[in-house]
């Protein structure tokens, strides 16, 4: 007969748990405390092999987020674009007499490849446009509806020997959004909505069994766990299969045939985002490294100027084959999450470099992936647990058994802040 654990736990004002009348035993602990016993096998786990996964290594360093469905739904929000193009060479037609402001200055209309991005009362700037030395600064008027679209503008720094002439503007200009500049009686101005995009992701089981006739004393005590030979090597098969997964997985939902029940399989970090950088590894240059360094670090891949640089076998056999000035640095060895990395240092931002054998495993020998650690995030279903199968008393076999599982999936949170590298 099982003893209720609930009636023995007593709660406090103060969000405490005490146990009443009962010795403490893992069953009770797990009402009492689930965390509790989660955490202290995850620090277990992390200290097996973490050079060989370090994606997962970091998710869980990091700390997971609780899932309640192994469906995971997550929105993430983007900046809006800073700069576009112009897409046509203004009409000068639209320079007309009734499109004078009302200090006579000419106002007319500018193509652009992306109007959504701007706003009335915006100001823009034409870098590759100049008056008298300065680059064109034009204040956005109204945002034209219809056929062909644009801006409408006023010049805010025309010529003064030909103020009312529109200049040289060509397709393909750079176009820079700017402040605002509201008026001195104004009160409100345009709205601005940043509208989260919403993701999904399925959190799959990831499983392994170990079966050793001791096991009955040792998976009593999951606080202080300590691991055979044959369960560390257990973990680690488990650890690396979540790591291809994490990496390079595609999501779907299917019935098993022979089981008759539903799989859920995860998508890799690999496949959530859609930004990405091309190395030619033969030629590979401090050039290019730098090139990469800053469309990691800069514009829309723009979030924390510390990343890593997870690649595969030949990546990282280039990247050391480089002979590194002052411009970038090759720091020395550095420690984190329980990974040590090669650190490469820029005006742009650091590196944490490491080779991934999954990569090599994957067929991704010249790939590799700069991911923003401050935007991957781990939902969990089911945290890392281990389970003890009696299997002599179902009559299976003549073994005890151990479980190991958890459900889980990664997410990007900010897709453009991370770079797949794509070697050639």
């Amino acid at each position: 007969m099982e003893t209720n654990n609930s009636n023995n736990i007593l709660s406090s004002n103060n969000g405490a748990s005490h146990v009443v009348d009962t010795p403490l035993t893992n069953s009770i602990m797990r009402t009492a405390a689930p965390d509790l016993l989660v955490s202290e096998v995850d620090r277990k786990v992390v200290t097996i092999r973490p050079m060989s996964t370090p994606i997962d290594q970091i998710s869980r360093m990091v700390g997971a987020r609780r899932s309640s469905s192994m469906e995971v739904e997550y929105y993430s929000v983007d900046t809006r674009p800073g700069a576009t193009t112009v897409k046509a060479t203004p009409d000068p037609g639209d320079n007309e007499d009734d499109n004078l402001t009302p200090d006579g200055r000419t106002t007319f209309i500018l193509p652009t490849a992306n109007d959504r991005i701007f706003s009335p009362t915006e100001t823009v700037m034409l870098p590759g446009v100049e008056i008298e030395g300065c680059p064109l600064m034009l204040y956005v008027t109204e945002i034209v509806q219809g056929q062909g679209g644009g801006l409408r503008v006023v010049m805010i720094n025309p010529n003064d020997a030909d103020p009312g002439t529109i200049p040289d503007i060509t397709k393909g200009d750079e176009v820079i959004r700017m402040g605002r500049a509201a008026a001195e009686l104004d009160v409100q101005t345009a709205q601005f909505e940043a509208l989260p995009v919403k993701s999904r992701n399925y959190c799959q089981i990831f499983k392994t069994q170990v079966e050793q006739s001791v096991l009955t004393r040792l998976s009593a005590k999951e606080v202080g766990w300590t691991f055979s030979d044959q369960e560390e090597v257990a973990i680690m098969d488990m650890r690396l299969g979540m790591e291809k997964s994490f990496l390079f997985g595609v999501m779907g939902r299917f019935t098993d045939p022979m089981k008759a029940d539903e799989v859920m399989c995860t998508k890799g970090i690999w496949n959530q985002t859609d930004h990405t950088a091309q190395l030619t590894l033969s030629t590979l240059t401090q050039q290019d490294l730098i090139e990469l360094m800053r469309k990691s670090f800069t514009g829309e891949a723009a979030g924390s100027t510390r990343k890593i640089l997870v690649g595969g076998s030949k990546l990282i056999e280039a990247i050391n084959k480089l002979d590194f000035s002052k411009v970038v640095l090759s720091g020395d060895t550095v420690t984190r999450w329980g990974i040590d990395f090669n650190e490469l240092r820029s005006k742009f931002g650091t590196l944490y470099v490491i080779h991934s054998e999954v990569f090599d495993q994957c067929g991704h020998w010249t790939d590799g992936m700069i991911i923003d650690p401050e935007y991957l995030t781990k939902y969990t279903h089911v945290p890392f647990k281990v389970e003890h199968l009696d299997l002599k008393k179902a009559g299976t076999r003549n073994t005890d058994a151990l479980v190991a599982t958890e459900a889980s999936c990664l997410v990007l949170r900010h897709p453009k802040t991370h770079v797949k590298v794509l070697g050639r």
